[in-house]
C-alpha cells in the first residue's frame, strides 16, 4: 500500500462522518472522479462523483441509513476492509435493518476509488 494505512482509515473515518451527516460534498471530496460505488438496496454500481451523488439523495428520499465504522483491515491487496455496524431506518424511523456488514475499499492517490459491500470474515487481523 502506498500510502500510510493510518491516513487511509482517517481518509474513511471522515467520509464516515460526512454521509452519516448528509454532506455531500464533504463525501465526494475524499473519493476520485471515476469512483465505483455499489447500489447496495437497489443492485448494480454507479461510476462518478455525480451519479454517487444521484444514488445517494435517492437514498435518502426512501430511508434513513447510518453507518458506523468498528473495526478496519489491511488486506494483502492493499485494499481496506472496513466491519461496518449499519442502522437502517425508514422515513418513520422504524428499524429495517440493524447489523455488521463488510465494505471494502479500493484507495488511489489517497481517494476512495470503489467501494463494494463484502461478507466480513470470521477472523481477520487488523490494521
Amino acid at each position: 500500500m502506498s500510502d500510510q494505512p493510518a491516513l487511509l482509515i482517517e481518509l474513511l473515518r471522515a467520509a464516515y462522518a460526512a454521509f452519516n451527516a448528509r454532506d455531500i460534498d464533504a463525501a465526494l471530496a475524499l473519493m476520485t472522479p471515476d469512483v465505483a460505488w455499489p447500489k447496495a438496496f437497489k443492485g448494480g454500481f454507479v461510476r462518478g462523483t455525480e451519479e454517487v451523488r444521484a444514488y445517494w439523495t435517492e437514498q435518502w428520499s426512501e430511508i434513513n441509513p447510518h453507518v458506523e465504522p468498528v473495526s478496519f483491515y489491511s488486506e494483502e491487496s492493499g485494499r481496506i476492509l472496513v466491519d461496518v455496524h449499519q442502522v437502517v431506518r425508514d422515513k418513520a424511523y422504524a428499524v429495517l435493518a440493524d447489523e455488521h456488514v463488510g465494505h471494502r475499499f479500493t484507495l488511489e492517490h489517497g481517494l476512495i476509488q470503489a467501494m463494494e459491500v463484502c461478507p466480513l470474515p470470521s477472523s481477520t487481523p487488523k490494521a
